[in-house]
């Protein structure tokens, strides 16, 4: 909190005071030198429980002024269709990359120019770079620009991730759990766990598949209608057989499940490997051999909204640094280098940099424990694919809800 209240220093400090509010990286564009601006202005936000967190949504409410904020959280496929259908009670969507061109190609959102995020100039490089291993639109510098300048963004992102395998290492080995086949190994018949969300379900068979010969994708985020045929069989045969405990979709159920030893194996959200470690249960995230899946959510503005500056200020507060905190001692990582300066040097040191925990024992970790899968530059290395909207969504939809139905 030590952080916030100097944060909120130099809020007050700038009030009225534009040139100052830039230097000290404050929330506003010079447009909105006075918070009174956004009195009558609202936030009503909806995204995953990731990101939409009261805290974190009263903090803004405390230094922005906003005269009114709201969360919803929900899983992606709800929040699109509930979007795409024309509902107006939002203003954001806190939405992950790879759904950006489903709300692009309806004008469900528009474009946040650059200009108005102070924040914007210490966004970390893979977000404005690309990585020559992938095609540029198979990467999150490829998905989240308006325009081939860079000015405007469809997506200011404020939390991404290398996701894998959380799995239970007293009752099964990290040999066994580093790859991606485990989830539907015979072996853990009954006991892994698969995420409802049928962009990251497919993808992950598909990794499966090309270990074991089955198939060879060379980017698991964007099948052909044949591979998504031949991955659609391969789930439907799976469940079929009994493979899944369950089909999770709610990071309280995959935490129960984990933490119960209900399931021994799930493609995870590291967080909740996190949860899991902090009920004094061991639990451990795997570096899969064939490589991480990796994403980003950021916030879209709604295009119907009548509140685009609180969208803005929303924006730029979640690069300001402090609101990183939260989710990075979760286990993700913020966009913004900004975090450094505001995060202890220890706690930076281990979530970031690879080095070892220093201290007292806080949410399950340890003196000298370090973080599943090294520093922050070790696992970009190690990343498989980006989460992207494939070609033949429609055709991989279809095949989903026979999946569903099997």
């Amino acid at each position: 909190m030590r952080h916030l209240r100097t944060n909120r220093r130099k809020f007050l400090a700038g009030m009225g005071a534009t040139a100052a509010l830039g230097a000290t990286g404050g929330l506003w564009h010079p447009r909105q030198a006075w918070a009174a601006e956004l009195a009558d202005q609202q936030l009503r936000t909806v995204g995953l429980s990731v990101t939409v967190q009261e805290r974190i949504l009263n903090d803004f409410k405390d230094k922005s002024g906003v005269g009114a904020v709201s969360g919803k959280a929900d899983i992606f496929p709800n929040t699109q269709t509930e979007l795409l259908s024309g509902s107006d009670a939002y203003d954001v969507w806190e939405t992950i990359g790879e759904r950006l061109p489903a709300m692009t190609a309806t004008n469900t959102i528009v474009p946040i120019p650059t200009s108005d995020l102070s924040n914007w100039a210490n966004i970390r490089p893979i977000f404005t770079e690309s990585d020559p291993r992938m095609e540029p639109r198979a990467q999150i510098s490829g998905q989240i620009w308006a325009n081939d300048a860079k000015t405007e963004l469809w997506m200011v992102p404020t939390v991404f991730n290398f996701d894998s395998i959380g799995y239970r290492p007293d009752l099964v080995s990290a040999e066994e759990a580093n790859t991606w086949t485990s989830l539907f190994d015979p072996k853990f018949k009954g006991k892994t766990g698969l995420n409802v969300d049928p962009l990251i379900a497919f993808g992950e068979a598909i990794l499966a598949m090309n270990s074991l010969g089955l198939l060879d994708v060379p980017n698991p985020g964007n099948p052909n209608i044949e591979e998504i045929d031949e991955a659609a069989k391969f789930l439907i045969d799976k469940k079929k057989d009994g493979q899944f405990r369950a089909l999770w979709g709610d990071f309280g159920e995959l935490v129960n499940l984990l933490a119960s030893g209900e399931m021994i194996l799930a493609d995870a959200w590291q967080p909740a490997v996190m949860a899991v470690k902090a009920q004094g249960i061991e639990c451990s995230y795997a570096v899969p051999t064939e490589g991480y899946r990796a994403w980003s959510i950021g916030i879209s503005q709604i295009a119907n909204s009548p509140h685009p500056e609180a969208v803005r200020a929303y924006a730029n507060y979640w690069l300001s640094g402090p609101p990183a905190i939260t989710v990075s001692e979760q286990g993700y990582y913020s966009p913004t280098t900004n975090i450094e300066e505001v995060m202890s040097a220890a706690k930076y040191g281990f979530w970031y940099e690879g080095k070892p925990w220093i201290g007292e024992p806080e949410r399950g970790i340890k003196e000298g424990d370090l973080r599943d899968g090294g520093s922050l530059e070790e696992r970009a290395a190690h990343v498989s694919y980006w989460h992207q909207w494939p070609d033949e969504y429609d055709h991989l939809i279809m095949r989903w809800d026979e999946f569903l139905s099997a």
